[in-house]
């Protein structure tokens, strides 16, 4: 699943941005940041989960107020939960927490409009394509002889809706945030599966 999700998220990013090249006013660069996800079975909401993005960022002008904008980054998203285990040390039963935590790594390709409210300030609206890498849940506890145990059930492509904003800096530099909506369940089966987070960092245009 890992080789055919990075393809996957290449072609759908690469034929965004042969797309769009064709015009002299297309922008490309790069960006990074902090990235804090919340993760729910049902209604039970696990403990957040915070981790980095970094990518490349391409944006199309359409007119002085509208760009449609895609990007492709790595990232990972996930939460973490305590559950009672119970811990055998030389036949004397131990009851512990035992935390669980969620992890699931992803290339992302968000693809945006943007509407400028002014030439530094815009808002934008979109969909997250995330295709999924690898999906684990970790534990610092060794079990079955391992501390790492594949999470089973994600589905290969996870679809976030998500609001954001971004203010250039200058000619070169931007910050940026947006939430990606936990609408779409993650997951097949019968625990349904959710996650929302929250991503902010800052960019850099070559051009």
């Amino acid at each position: 699943m890992t080789h055919k999700s990075l393809v996957a998220a290449a072609i759908t990013f690469s034929g965004l941005i042969t797309a769009q090249t064709a015009d002299s006013e297309f922008k490309f660069g790069a960006k990074a940041g902090y990235s804090l996800s919340t993760m729910k079975f049902f209604d039970n909401k696990l403990d957040s989960k915070s981790y980095f993005y970094a990518g490349l960022v391409g944006e199309q002008p359409v007119s002085s107020k509208i760009g449609i904008q895609a990007e492709l980054l790595y990232t990972q998203i996930g939460g973490k939960q305590n559950v009672p285990f119970v811990q055998i040390t030389d036949n004397d039963p131990q009851m512990i927490n035992m935390e669980l935590d969620y992890q699931l790594t992803q290339i992302q390709v968000p693809i945006s409009m943007k509407y400028y409210f002014i030439p530094k300030f815009s808002a934008s609206v979109g969909m997250n394509l995330a295709f999924n890498v690898s999906e684990k849940v970790r534990t610092e506890q060794i079990i079955n002889g391992t501390d790492s145990q594949n999470y089973d059930g994600i589905k290969s492509l996870n679809l976030f809706p998500f609001l954001g904003a971004e203010y250039k800096l200058n000619d070169k530099f931007f910050v940026d945030a947006r939430y990606n909506f936990n609408f779409i369940k993650i997951n097949n089966g019968n625990l349904p599966t959710k996650i929302g987070f929250l991503q902010a960092g800052v960019g850099y245009v070559f051009n």
